[in-house]
C-alpha cells in the first residue's frame, strides 16, 4: 500500500512512516519542513513544499498514481504560540488544510487518516468519548475542531471518506531510535522535565490550582509508536471502518490520564534523581485536562497502548542523547 504523508517529516508522521515501512507499505512524505526535518526523510520518495501548493500536489499524484490514502499530519501544535498569533493558526491549520482537500479531491483521493487532538473537548468532561461536547479552550485546539467540521462535510458529500484519530500527548520515540521529538526545547511537561535535567535548572508546574486529583493538569500520554500502530490499523482497515459513516472519529489514549505531578514521579522514578521543582501560573489556553475513552478504538482498529508512560520516558530519554548526532547537531527550526 503506497501512502502519502503530509507532515511526514515531522514527529508524529515520520514515526508513521517508520510503522508503514516496517509493515511493507510505501510511505511518500510531503513536508515543507518549517518544522520538519529532512533526515527523517531519508530512504522515502520526499517532496518539500506546502500544502497549498496545488502544482506540486498535482506532481505527487502523477508521478505516484498507486497512492491509496493520505494521511495528514501537517499542522503548527504549541498551544501558547497559538494564543499570540490565532491568524497564523487557522490560516496554517484550517485554511491551508481546506486547500490541501481540494487538491486531493480533483486528484481522486478517496481515503484521508486525520491527526486531530482530544484538546477539542477542552474541559468538558473528565472522561470524554467520540460524542463528548466540543468545547477547544485555545486557537490550536478550535483550528482541529474547526477542520474536522470542513471534514465531515466533504465526507457527507461524499467527496472523501474521513478517519480521524483524536489524541493528546504524544511521548516517547521510534524505539528504533529512527526518529523522535525534533525540537531541542519543546514545550509539553515531559520535554521540559528532560530540559531541566539536562541544564541543572527547576521544573515549573504551569498550573496547580485545578480541579484535578493533584491540582496540576491532568494529561492522558501515549506513546508514539503506539499511535503510529493506530494510524496504520486505521488505514487497513479503512474501508470496513467508513462504511455507513463517511467520516469516523476514534480516540486514542490509555483512558487513565497522568497529572503533572505523576509524570514528575514517574519521571523521577525512570532516572533514579529528584528534580528540583517550582510552581507557577497556567499557561494561557491550557486547560485542566481529561481522559479519553478509547471503548471505539478498541472495537474498530483492535487497538489498545502497548506501552507504559514509563517506556514512554526511558525512549523520550533515548531519543534526547542522539537527536543532535542524528539532526547533524542543527538549530531548531523557528516554528514550534
Amino acid at each position: 500500500m503506497k501512502i502519502l504523508i503530509a507532515g511526514g517529516a515531522g514527529f508524529i508522521g515520520s514515526t508513521v512512516a517508520s510503522r508503514l515501512a516496517d509493515h511493507g507499505d510505501q510511505p511518500v512524505v510531503l513536508d515543507s519542513l518549517v518544522t520538519g526535518r529532512r533526515e527523517f526523510t531519508e530512504g522515502r520518495p520526499f517532496y518539500q513544499g506546502d500544502i497549498a501548493d496545488g502544482a506540486l500536489i498535482d506532481r505527487i499524484f502523477a508521478e505516484h498514481p498507486d497512492i491509496e490514502a493520505v494521511v495528514h499530519c501537517a499542522a503548527l501544535i504549541v498551544v501558547p504560540e497559538s494564543v499570540a498569533d490565532p491568524l497564523g493558526y487557522y490560516e496554517a491549520n484550517v485554511a491551508k488544510g481546506v486547500t490541501f482537500l481540494r487538491h486531493l479531491v480533483r486528484n481522486g483521493c478517496t481515503r484521508l487518516v486525520f491527526s486531530s487532538s482530544a484538546s477539542i473537548y477542552g474541559d468538558s468532561e473528565p472522561t470524554v468519548d467520540e460524542s463528548s461536547p466540543i468545547a477547544p479552550l485555545s486557537p490550536y485546539a478550535t483550528s482541529k475542531a474547526v477542520f474536522e467540521l470542513v471534514l465531515r462535510d466533504v465526507a457527507a458529500a461524499g467527496q472523501l471518506g474521513v478517519v480521524s484519530l483524536r489524541y493528546f500527548n504524544p511521548i516517547g520515540a521510534d524505539p528504533q531510535l529512527r526518529t523522535g521529538l525534533q525540537i531541542r526545547t519543546p514545550t509539553h511537561a515531559l520535554g521540559r522535565m528532560i530540559d531541566s535535567r539536562a541544564g541543572g535548572r527547576p521544573f515549573a508546574i504551569t498550573g496547580t490550582d485545578y480541579p484535578t486529583r493533584d491540582g496540576s493538569g491532568i494529561r492522558d500520554y501515549v506513546h508514539v509508536w503506539d499511535l503510529a500502530e493506530a494510524h496504520l490499523r486505521a488505514l487497513h482497515r479503512f474501508d470496513a471502518i467508513t462504511a455507513g459513516h463517511g467520516h469516523q472519529v476514534i480516540n486514542l489514549g490509555s483512558g487513565t490520564g497522568t497529572t503533572v505531578r505523576e509524570l514528575l514521579g514517574a519521571f523521577e522514578s525512570v532516572t533514579g534523581e529528584q528534580l528540583p521543582v517550582v510552581e507557577a501560573p497556567a499557561r494561557p489556553g491550557d486547560p485542566a485536562g481529561s481522559r479519553p475513552d478509547s471503548a471505539r478504538a478498541r472495537e474498530l482498529l483492535d487497538w489498545e497502548p502497548q506501552f507504559t508512560v514509563e517506556q514512554g520516558i526511558r525512549d523520550s530519554l533515548r531519543w534526547a542523547e542522539l537527536r543532535d548526532a542524528v539532526l547533524n547537531g542543527e538549530a531548531d527550526p523557528d516554528a514550534g
